[in-house]
């Protein structure tokens, strides 16, 4: 039986164009991942400045450069369509890389920042 779980990475943004590479571990019993949401402590710095490449199990699914804005979702937007859908792909050996890029702006000042990225997956269940 699979049974839905959300999961969520932090990475801390602290200097203006800094560009940061982390690796997070799914859990082993993960079988699927199902979609992706990107938030912050600070919507607009997240929304203007940023951008990423992100890859699952070593595959690309958002190229380099790819705009932040595109993967966040607002308050307005039900709690179960949030997510931008992957459709269950395969988590292979658990690791989830992200490439983030802080990008400089005209009229947004930079502030150091968390990001956060939620992975929706499915998870083998005895119960």
């Amino acid at each position: 039986m699979l049974k839905p779980i959300k999961k969520r990475f932090d990475i801390r943004i602290t200097a203006n164009n800094q560009s940061l590479t982390k690796t997070f571990e799914l859990d082993k019993n993960i079988v699927a991942v199902n979609g992706l949401l990107l938030t912050s402590d600070k919507d607009d710095l997240l929304y203007y400045r940023g951008s990423q490449k992100i890859e699952i199990n070593g595959e690309e699914y958002f190229p380099d450069q790819y705009e932040s804005k595109l993967l966040m979702s607002g308050i307005n937007v039900s709690p179960k369509q949030r997510y931008y859908d992957l459709g269950g792909v395969s988590p292979g050996n658990g690791s989830v890389k992200i490439s983030y890029q802080d990008t400089e702006t005209s009229g947004i000042i930079f502030t150091p920042y968390r990001v956060s990225l939620y992975v929706d997956c499915s998870i083998e269940s005895n119960t």
